[in-house]
């Protein structure tokens, strides 16, 4: 081996074990401030948790994977906050390092560090690493599968790259398990076969069989769970489209779509993505790991963006642009030169990252630069439900109650979860919800549906009161009426009106829009 050759492999090797050290030192921060902040779970997360108690293929509004990481996390700690969020940052750690080989095979070492700098510093990763979601496993899944796909042309013909293309299917699969966005993959990966042919020479009918097995192999299982439920997962996540709305024409949705990307990918990574792939593309001086690149980053950021001027998006819609869009980013402007910029553009994303970390461990510094209202929907969940259970055992002590019922999903989740040392106790009375339309919207009100049984004398919560005057008409009577408010932050604060109903006889559903009539707009429907 040569000097030069021995001097690249000493550089890649000292590339890597900085990335190493960096992304490791990272990620234990976070782990330790998801550990100190005294923030409670997003209602999301409380249902995440709630599904995690019964393991299972699939679930109303989200495949498995996040119920899973659940599971396995809080197996080992207990149900703590912090132990449900503990699979956010380790998979987003190992995102970063999956980037680093991805980057590093495609443009060398150095690009790698700078890719997995890129990803981890990202401000869309930064608060996804706070919160436990369907993102991190998606993304690390979808990290894996790239780096099954350029890993590829490498392998020795034969077995071993028969392997690889199962490999591929596996990872692909969990991807698919983790969020349906995993689709993309499957248009990618096509765009690139039918645009390079170097790409198809790879492939052998052998190889294809292998990726296509494994993957319908382990995605079978939630394919058949959905069809066992009627596709609730399916529906829904088509649901969340919104393609029936009546205008399908938004340009300014379309517009606030791509300039929301720039705080989640961040603005110097967005900008060179969005410019350097035009400019590039224009010149015709596309490498062919670019155009692997922008195979995988671009289906997603179209898709979004035209879901987004069809009807509407949200930010992190495109979230898997950006697991080949970091090594893109990472790769141009290292080959431009760029060092400078990039250094700053990582400058600035770690300040907002620091300052994040700052806020979650001491709210009271969001509270004082005037983020509260970011931090609103992760307050104060604690002490309303605490209230609620309070009210009950009040209750419980005099006539009793039937059931507690709850009208909003974020209240029947949280209340799950913080009250779930009480629920289970001897004499504790159920918790339903009330089922607002003619059918079930989620999946509280699909599996604890308020019923005539569980209705014979409740304690009602109502979230806000935006429900009440509705719910009082479903029942027969009501009295023992009680408000709580629960201060969130200097300006804002959480109602939950409580009160005992008995008797209930829900009134009749419009057969066409499927909502209970108005009381206070004289009997009509409208929400």
């Amino acid at each position: 081996m040569t000097v030069t050759a021995l001097s690249a492999l000493d550089s890649e090797a000292r590339a890597w074990r900085l990335t190493l050290i960096a992304v490791g030192l990272l990620t234990i921060v976070r782990v330790l401030a998801i550990f100190s902040t005294p923030l409670e779970l997003y209602p999301d997360e409380a249902q995440y948790w709630l599904w995690s108690r019964t393991l299972d293929f699939g679930y109303y509004s989200k495949p498995p994977m996040v119920a899973w990481v659940i599971w396995l996390t809080t197996q080992i700690g207990g149900d703590a906050e912090a132990w449900l969020r503990l699979g956010a940052p380790l998979l987003h750690g190992a995102t970063a390092l999956v980037l680093y080989r991805i980057a590093r095979r495609l443009y060398g070492g150095w690009t790698g560090m700078a890719a997995a700098a890129v990803y981890a510093l990202m401000p869309g990763v930064a608060l996804s690493s706070a919160v436990i979601g369907t993102d991190a496993p998606l993304l690390f899944f979808l990290a894996l599968t790239i780096w099954a796909y350029v890993s590829l042309p490498a392998a020795e013909a034969g077995r071993k790259r028969l392997l690889v293309a199962a490999g591929l299917g596996a990872a692909l699969g969990l991807a698919f398990l983790s969020k349906y966005a995993a689709v993309y993959v499957l248009f990618s990966i096509g765009a690139h076969l039918a645009l390079s042919r170097e790409a198809r020479k790879v492939w052998t009918w052998p190889m294809a069989l292998a990726f296509f097995g494994v993957l319908i192999a382990v995605f079978a299982p939630n394919l058949i769970w959905n069809a066992a439920h009627k596709f609730a997962t399916v529906e829904h996540t088509a649901a969340n489209a919104n393609w029936g709305a009546k205008s399908l024409f938004n340009p300014r949705e379309l517009v606030e779509f791509i300039g929301s990307q720039f705080g989640v990918f961040g603005p110097l990574p967005f900008g060179v993505l969005l410019g350097g792939g035009i400019v590039l593309a224009v010149r015709r001086k596309l490498a062919p790991a670019d155009v692997l690149l922008l195979c995988f980053a671009l289906p997603p950021l179209l898709t979004v963006a035209g879901q987004a001027f069809v009807s509407r998006a949200n930010a992190n819609w495109a979230a898997a642009a950006y697991v080949a869009g970091s090594v893109l980013a990472a790769g141009w402007m290292v080959r431009w030169g760029a060092r400078r910029w990039l250094i700053a553009g990582l400058a600035v994303q770690g300040v907002f990252a620091g300052l994040f970390l700052a806020c979650l461990t001491n709210p009271r510094l969001a509270d004082g630069i005037g983020l509260s209202n970011s931090f609103k929907r992760v307050r104060g969940w604690d002490q309303t439900v605490q209230a609620i259970i309070d009210r009950a055992r009040e209750e419980q002590a005099g006539v009793g109650v039937t059931s507690v019922a709850v009208d909003d999903r974020f209240l029947f989740n949280v209340a799950a979860y913080y009250g779930r040392d009480y629920w289970g106790t001897f004499g504790a009375p159920p918790l339903r919800i009330w089922v607002h339309e003619a059918h079930p919207q989620n999946q509280a009100e699909t599996e604890a549906p308020l019923t005539a049984e569980y209705g014979r004398r409740a304690l009602v919560a109502s979230l806000e009161g935006v429900y009440r005057a509705k719910i009082e008409q479903d029942f027969k009577a009501h009295s023992g009426d009680e408000i709580v408010r629960v201060r969130l932050d200097a300006k804002r604060n959480r109602r939950t009106d409580l009160f005992i109903a008995e008797g209930f006889a829900p009134v009749p559903r419009d057969p066409k829009t499927g909502l209970p009539p108005d009381p206070e707009n004289g009997g009509s429907t409208a929400r």
